[in-house]
């Protein structure tokens, strides 16, 4: 493992490097489940955001494994798709299917999406309950150098980057990386603001690369993964393996 990726005047950006998948998910599940003990310690609950896509699902599964008061922990999601939370696609399925369960079974877990509910009174839920700020948040990063479901150049982006609110839907029509998805509710900077410990889970030489390039701009439009350093507040931990 190598550390230290670059020093920046903002929020400095650490570079945690491993061998192999299973050296990484462990290790990031440590760095998580260290984070929530602490918060656990400190006070009578935790607050967890996690990422969707293809990438975490084997940190989520090392992470259920830790023997935390998981029933003083909440669970919520950094971003969804506009599905119901049982769907096969959606964040919040990945997150029952690989971390709700073992000890982590015990967890509260908010989905951003239920049943009857329209995309407005969801947003508006999910930032009622961000006023109980998460003490950590798991980001992602897509081939394109998007984070949430904010991607590059989309309609909106501005006013969401700019959002003082923690969370907004947002219309990604246009945008490869939203797959069919374009309707997706997303995490702002302004959501990720109070977080102490922020993580970025990266698999790949090509998501490197993409990262390396973030970290030499300060673009959020160009390449929306800047957020997760150019938030003020904590700095940030990347987690990588080929």
């Amino acid at each position: 493992m190598s550390e230290g990726m670059r020093a920046r005047s903002e929020p400095p950006v650490s570079l945690h490097e491993f061998r192999n998948e299973d050296q990484w998910s462990w290790a990031a599940a440590v760095a998580i489940a260290a984070a929530l003990r602490r918060d656990l310690m400190a006070k009578p609950r935790a607050r967890l955001l996690l990422s969707g896509g293809g990438t975490p699902a084997p940190v989520f599964r090392a992470l259920s494994q830790a023997p935390l008061e998981w029933d003083r922990v909440d669970v919520a999601l950094v971003d969804e798709r506009w599905l119901l939370p049982t769907d096969p696609d959606s964040n919040a399925h990945l997150v029952r299917e690989h971390l709700l369960r073992a000890h982590a079974a015990a967890a509260r877990f908010e989905p951003l999406t239920r049943p009857g509910r329209s995309i407005a009174e969801a947003v508006a839920d999910a930032n009622l309950h961000a006023r109980q700020a998460p003490g950590i948040v798991v980001l992602g990063m897509g081939a394109d150098g998007h984070t949430a479901s904010l991607f590059p150049h989309m309609r909106g982006l501005v006013d969401a980057l700019e959002s003082r609110n923690a969370y907004v839907a947002v219309d990604a029509t246009g945008c490869p990386g939203a797959g069919p998805w374009p309707r997706r509710i997303s995490l702002t900077p302004a959501g990720l603001a109070p977080a102490h410990t922020r993580l970025l889970l990266l698999r790949g030489v090509a998501k490197r690369a993409v990262f390396e390039q973030a970290l030499d701009g300060n673009d959020m439009r160009e390449l929306p993964v800047r957020l997760a350093f150019l938030t003020p507040g904590a700095g940030l931990q990347v987690y990588w393996a080929p």
